[in-house]
């Protein structure tokens, strides 16, 4: 545990030349991206199971970086923890594909940059989300979704 009770995850330039890294808080897996500019953290598996191996892709869709899962193909918003679907209303005269929202999905974790380190916010579990069935399930077992490189182990 860090000051104003924030949970060190790793030192800023590290992250930023490596774009990602994995941790455990609590046994939680989370995964903290620096993606233009930003840092942001999230669950790393899917709410449909799990990011295999975190091989997977961000892709700009509709102006919002988003995580592709590479198992379900899901895109989930880096910001938001929003699932992203393309659909079309087949009322209209000529339905046009839209990207759309299936709401949020995946935990996103509230992350704080001091004096050169990366800090997240402990876990708020008074709201739940469809990616809290996995991070549960797969708690203190097994590797890292992303594997070995770059990660940290973290208690609060």
């Amino acid at each position: 545990m860090e000051p104003d009770c924030l949970i060190l995850i790793g030192k800023e330039e590290d992250i930023k030349k490596s774009q990602r890294i994995t941790a455990k808080i609590n046994g939680r897996e989370i995964v903290v991206f620096y993606h233009e500019g930003k840092f942001h953290a999230l669950d790393s598996r899917c709410y449909r199971k799990i990011f295999a191996c975190m091989i997977c892709m961000l892709q700009d869709i509709d102006g919002q970086a988003c995580i592709v899962c590479p198992w379900h193909k899901f895109k989930i918003t880096l910001e938001t923890g929003e699932g992203l679907y393309e659909g079309i209303n087949p009322l209209e005269p000529s339905p046009t594909p839209k990207w759309q929202s299936k709401g949020v999905k995946q935990r996103i974790h509230k992350v704080t940059i001091d004096s050169g380190n990366v800090y997240v916010s402990p876990l708020d579990l008074s709201v739940s989300f469809d990616s809290d069935y996995f991070a549960e399930k797969y708690k203190n077992g097994g590797e890292l979704a992303m594997g070995k490189q770059n990660h940290s182990e973290v208690t609060e």
